[in-house]
């Protein structure tokens, strides 16, 4: 579904339905001007200065990440208390705990994200029968910058995978999302996708989000396969 913001009906809306949520206008130019003065003030580190992430994106450029101040995490999660994201994210059982991770992004022309299903390598692992891994729920990422061009790239695509011959992975595109100013996407967790490299056209214009998601954590303890994938799977 995409909607402005303003006409949006969260009570009606549901993630078990629709697993992709676009809202244009959820920022006005005033919004954007205060999280891009907080983002000056921001400590960056850059792709390359992190290793995990290196390994993870290789050939994806250098952009750049940052911690959100206080205020602006607020500002967010005052923007998101939406119903329709409670109840998606209360669907799942036996939940334990609750968390949000959000953070600064900021690409520039060479940069990109190459596809992934968002599920993090340490939720996977065999150690998340061990200790409360939070699991990624639903996948948030809001457009900051003042203007972009068609031409300059960046878009959030997202795929429908399906099996192809031999077993084989087919990835259909489902959704071409340009980062239009002060629009926000929301989408079901795992879902892969990738952003678009950013064109030299771009010249030295950056591609400003902030991204990242809403968890479920769950008691550690020893259980089944059946068990595991029903932890996994969302009451409709």
């Amino acid at each position: 579904m995409q909607v402005a913001f303003d006409q949006f009906d969260d009570e009606r809306f549901s993630f078990h339905e629709d697993q992709v949520l676009i809202l244009d206008q959820v920022w006005s130019a005033a919004d954007r001007l205060e999280f891009q003065r907080a983002m000056r003030e921001a400590p960056w580190t850059s792709l390359r200065d992190n290793s995990r992430l290196a390994v993870t994106f290789p050939y994806c450029g250098n952009w750049l990440k940052a911690d959100l101040m206080h205020s602006q995490r607020r500002r967010l999660l005052d923007r998101l208390s939406l119903s329709c994201i409670t109840r998606y994210i209360e669907s799942f059982p036996n939940i334990a705990g609750r968390h949000v991770n959000f953070n600064y992004y900021s690409y520039a022309a060479g940069d990109c994200l190459r596809t992934h299903d968002d599920i993090a390598q340490d939720q996977a692992s065999a150690d998340m029968m061990l200790r409360p891994t939070p699991m990624r729920r639903l996948a948030m990422v809001t457009y900051l910058h003042d203007e972009w061009e068609p031409d300059w790239g960046g878009e959030l695509v997202i795929y429908d995978m399906g099996e192809g011959r031999r077993d084989q992975s087919v990835f259909t595109v489902t959704h071409c999302i340009p980062p239009k100013p002060g629009s926000l996407v929301l989408f079901t967790v795992p879902r892969y996708h990738r952003v678009c490299r950013i064109d030299e056209l771009c010249g030295a214009a950056k591609r400003l989000s902030i991204a990242g998601w809403f968890m479920t954590e769950h008691q550690p303890c020893t259980i089944t396969t059946a068990a595991l994938q029903q932890v996994c799977a969302p009451r409709k």
